[in-house]
């Protein structure tokens, strides 16, 4: 599969204001952003079974911007691999990582925007597709083992067993005050928090989006 076969076609036009994270962002300290017309592109990232893909696929809607389901970028070995119950290693993401951020820039190199899902675990995975120093921005959907346990054990038709999140979270490395991340506690609803991360990051619907932001399925 080529890094562009998981995407839908056609950017709209946006808005975006940086987003502080953290308390002083609830709070709205500090001064406004003026808009930028730059391309984005966000990876919405995070543990298996934190909701990157249903998130992903109705912010997309919600902006009309193309999007690529990260997952659907891992080599057959790779899928092999967890289906039989293995973490990954860091040799074995690597290829993978590499082509989500080929993804990235071919969007980027066009002018684009677009979204991409990607657990990107660490900073050194974080560093690979944000290579360039601009315009990706990532988005943690953040959550509690639990929770995400109870998740997992709900899912049905994905490789990724339950067994292996232990795995994921001992693998996580939370982003940095210094990266180009907004940190989302996904206790809410997908639609919540999806309707949640545009109106942090200041983006706009597009002209192409769908009424009621769902519909779409990845």
């Amino acid at each position: 599969m080529t890094p562009g076969a998981a995407a839908s076609a056609g950017p709209g036009p946006w808005r975006w204001h940086d987003a502080r994270v953290g308390p002083a962002a609830d709070a709205g300290a500090g001064p406004a952003v003026e808009p930028r017309q730059d391309p984005l592109v966000l990876v919405v990232m995070g543990v298996a079974g934190s909701g990157k893909s249903t998130v992903a696929g109705l912010l997309a809607a919600r902006l009309d911007w193309p999007f690529a389901e990260g997952d659907a970028l891992h080599p057959p070995e790779n899928v092999a691999k967890m289906a039989a119950g293995h973490p990954l290693t860091d040799a074995d993401r690597m290829p993978w990582l590499r082509l989500i951020a080929d993804w990235v820039d071919a969007r980027l190199d066009a002018g684009g925007n677009g979204i991409v899902t990607c657990s990107a675990l660490k900073r050194a995975y974080r560093d690979v597709i944000a290579h360039r120093g601009r315009g990706v921005r990532f988005v943690y959907l953040a959550a509690q083992p639990r929770t995400i346990a109870a998740r997992l054990a709900a899912r049905r038709g994905h490789f990724m067993p339950p067994a292996l999140l232990p795995s994921q979270f001992a693998d996580l490395e939370e982003p940095g005050p210094d990266e180009p991340v907004l940190r989302v506690e996904v206790a809410d609803s997908p639609e919540a928090v999806a309707r949640g991360i545009a109106q942090r990051l200041g983006l706009v619907p597009g002209p192409g989006a769908q009424a009621g932001e769902t519909g779409v399925s990845r």
